[in-house]
């Protein structure tokens, strides 16, 4: 069943207002489910444990269980925050193989997400959109779906080299491989960006297991039919998931905030101003 939740987030004169819904499910082929959520404020992330990885299951918990710990507060946060939760969850994830001599490869997992950050004192809030591995964040509004991340995976390295099609890409032999998780390295590197929080803006989180079995087109089809409906988007296209092969776990977060009565006056965070308050943050965009 859909958990949700409805919050209010405080920043300078407003609020922003967030209602989330997540759904998560094992598929018809895995026997565990090794994909987790996190969806409390300041954080929404989905973590997706490396099939064939020791301890996949526990992977993406303990990285769930890192960030909720670093963040106690239901409140805006400094970017240099989020970096320093990912990178205790990355430690926290590694420490699952330490001293097991069964531990053939490490343990992983992909972690994408967006956090409520500010850099202003609370002034004004920005989305800081973060991702590690194949799991994605896409954008939603009226207009259509956006994917915002970029896969961290071999058939993306391809696809961007020109060596093969995007549609090649979607049937390829390596198209599960990832190139960056947490827990491979001692140190991660997360893709962040920002996005200003005004108005009514929708994000839409998931695991790999929705995108192996629907296309940007069917996804952005079914959220479009679910508001319509009035139905849950994140549970609709679990469902619609699952029936089209259900190969993969399936895990999806729809978050619809609105920014209401903010600040508007107030500058937004820029690049140069990001790099002053955390020169570890990389300010990325979607490749086209």
């Amino acid at each position: 069943m859909p958990t949700r939740d409805i919050v209010e987030i405080a920043i300078g004169a407003g609020t922003v207002r967030v209602a989330v819904s997540a759904v998560s499910e094992v598929g018809l082929v895995r026997q565990v489910n090794e994909d987790s959520v996190l969806a409390r404020p300041p954080f929404f992330l989905v973590a997706d444990g490396m099939g064939g990885h020791l301890h996949g299951d526990r992977a993406s918990q303990e990285t769930v269980r890192a960030v909720r710990e670093a963040f106690p507060e239901q409140s805006l946060v400094e970017p240099p925050r989020v970096i320093e939760a990912i990178g205790a969850a990355n430690l926290a994830v590694r420490a699952l193989s330490d001293g097991d001599p069964r531990a053939q490869s490490l343990s992983g997992t992909t972690l994408s997400g967006v956090a409520l950050v500010t850099a202003d004192g609370g002034r004004s809030a920005h989305w800081m959109i973060v991702n590690v591995g194949d799991s994605r964040v896409y954008g939603w509004s009226e207009g259509g779906l956006e994917q915002l991340t970029v896969d961290h995976s071999v058939v993306q390295e391809l696809v961007d080299s020109g060596v093969i099609t995007a549609a090649a890409a979607s049937v390829h032999p390596e198209r599960h491989v990832v190139t960056r998780a947490l827990g491979a390295d001692e140190q991660i590197a997360a893709d962040v960006w920002l996005v200003p929080a005004r108005g009514q803006q929708s994000f839409v989180v998931c695991s790999d297991g929705l995108t192996k079995e629907l296309t940007d087109t069917e996804i952005a089809r079914v959220i479009a039919a679910s508001r319509e409906d009035d139905a849950d988007p994140a549970e609709r296209l679990v469902r619609a998931a699952v029936a089209a092969g259900g190969s993969d776990n399936v895990t999806v977060m729809m978050i619809d905030a609105e920014t209401i009565d903010a600040d508007r006056g107030h500058e937004s965070l820029t690049r140069d101003r990001i790099e002053l308050e955390a020169s570890r943050l990389e300010d990325t965009m979607p490749r086209r």
